[in-house]
């Protein structure tokens, strides 16, 4: 087993390859719950942390922290411009972020989703009366990138990226961006390896980042997974965030377990061939953002999205 690895970013800063994911759902109650396993986390290690507007658990974050008394230059905070802030309201976006978490500042701030959604009432999931999404047909994210970059000028986010974005839509982003993301998370995991994103991203300097980085139980059940860990002695979730970071890819697993988080960093190094075997179980299968009846994510078609 080896300790977690720090990547460098096209900033310079260097960040853990493996971070804790803050997802804690939407009932308030497991929001509420969520600060002490974030606070067990930063005990067992973890030194990055990634939450977002959307998650509804900065306010713990910066409460474990602060419980934690890790020197905060110590702990890469990573939170999300929601898609609800990403037109017109960027600058609003941060503010609350960083009142919420009780910092001066973020180590990386990314723009949660390309599309935006209409704000109302901090409603979530705001839908029509067919329950669709109200899409925010004026935004553009070249625009709410812009604003993104005056905001990293100030100094109140150290590093700014995106998420969810395709290589359409960097390509896209790319033409006028005047700072070139920092990172790119997006959804990866053995059934969803994304190569051609993942090199194209490294290519340009822009780190990628995983989210539902172990595929959930699917991906850990699968046979080729459950041999390997146990040929290396290790939980199925370690052999697939060994595997990503083989690959120069930053995961945010996400466990309130204090066994699993002491687990997922302190990974096996895996031989190249075993990489390889990983990736060729790729099915190009969406497990966390899969389309829905209508063809779309949130709101957007793959079209749009790029997928």
């Amino acid at each position: 087993m080896a300790p977690v690895p720090y990547f460098k970013l096209n900033t310079g800063a260097t960040a853990p390859a493996i971070g804790l994911g803050c997802w804690a759902g939407f009932e308030q109650k497991d929001r509420d719950a969520s600060k002490q396993w974030i606070l067990s986390a930063l005990k067992a290690g973890y030194r990055r942390i990634d939450t977002a507007w959307f998650y509804g658990t900065e306010q713990a974050v910066g409460e474990a922290i602060k419980e934690s008394g890790i020197p905060r230059e110590e702990i890469f905070v990573v939170t999300k411009l929601s898609w609800h802030h990403a037109y017109g309201r960027e600058e609003e976006g941060i503010n609350s972020s960083l009142e919420r978490l009780g910092l001066e500042y973020v180590d990386l701030w990314l723009m949660h989703w390309p599309q935006a959604v209409l704000y109302e009432n901090n409603d979530p999931l705001p839908k029509d009366e067919n329950g669709n999404l109200k899409i925010n047909h004026e935004a553009d994210f070249r625009k709410t990138w812009a604003a993104m970059e005056k905001i990293y000028q100030s100094g109140k986010a150290r590093a700014i990226g995106v998420s969810n974005f395709s290589i359409k839509n960097l390509e896209i982003l790319l033409k006028d961006a005047k700072v070139t993301p920092a990172d790119n998370q997006i959804e990866l995991h053995p059934y969803l390896v994304q190569e051609e994103l993942v090199q194209y991203c490294q290519s340009r300097g822009i780190a990628v980042t995983a989210y539902a980085p172990t595929g959930y139980a699917t991906v850990r059940a699968d046979p080729t997974i459950v041999a390997l860990a146990e040929k290396y002695g290790a939980s199925p979730a370690q052999v697939i965030l060994a595997w990503h970071v083989a690959r120069g890819v930053h995961a945010m697993p996400c466990s309130k377990d204090p066994a699993h988080q002491a687990q997922n960093i302190d990974l096996p190094v895996l031989a190249p061939a075993d990489v390889a075997r990983i990736s060729a179980l790729d099915k190009g299968k969406r497990l966390c953002n899969a389309a829905d009846e209508n063809g779309k994510v949130n709101g957007w078609t793959l079209e749009q999205l790029g997928w």
